[in-house]
């Protein structure tokens, strides 16, 4: 099962057991509609592409996921957090695009497959940018979206003529892979550094108390 399928069905199992309730409520979703999305996302990703002529978007890879972004970025909680998302998502496209073009072309000759490198990094700038859930998410989405857009317009600038594929792994595209890494790092380094600030907080009011 590659790393995309294992992150999706984690990501359903949390949200059943309602470990990421926190995170749904921060983000202005249900349980059933994050449900519904995952859902969306896997079998998305076995329609067939939709052809915009010179573009394809893949339904799972990358309409849903731009669908559910535009949700999220209407439903911010102040336009600082809704330009915060548009500058972080900028950013991670620039990190993404540049990180790419370090690695050949052909991902027969890497030992891993480069998605992967793309949605983990995409992941972890959007979150160190974006910081808030709702944030990271759209940040890790939509950069790795535009950094693909990059990709092919500087191949058509340069006079070389191809299609350009958004999203077109499915569930397990860079796309995914980079939102929801992105969604589960804020969560993970905002609980850690939430307890760390409880943590000092009792740690003065006990020195408080003795002296």
């Amino acid at each position: 099962m590659s790393l995309g399928m294992i992150l999706l069905v984690v990501l359903a199992l949390l949200i059943l057991f309602g470990v990421l309730q926190r995170v749904l409520d921060r983000m202005a979703l249900t349980d059933k509609q994050a449900l519904l999305c995952v859902a969306a996302i896997f079998i998305g990703g076995w329609l067939p592409d939709l052809n915009l002529g010179a573009v394809t978007l893949n339904w799972g890879g990358a309409i849903v996921p731009l669908a559910v972004c535009v949700y999220l970025f209407f439903h911010a909680g102040t336009g600082m957090e809704r330009g915060r998302c548009l500058v972080a998502s900028v950013l991670t496209a620039a990190a993404v695009y540049a990180i790419s073009v370090f690695f050949p072309a052909d991902p027969v000759t890497m030992p891993f497959d480069p998605m992967i490198l793309y949605g983990l990094c995409g992941g972890a700038i959007a979150w160190i940018l974006g910081r808030s859930r709702r944030s990271a998410f759209v940040a890790g989405i939509l950069g790795v979206i535009l950094a693909d857009a990059a990709v092919g317009v500087v191949n058509w600038r340069n006079g070389i003529s191809q299609t350009v594929h958004l999203g077109s792994a499915g569930a397990l595209d860079a796309v995914v892979l980079s939102g929801v890494t992105a969604v589960l790092l804020c969560e993970l380094f905002g609980e850690l550094m939430e307890r760390i600030a409880r943590g000092r907080e009792q740690h003065a009011a006990e020195g408080g108390q003795h002296a």
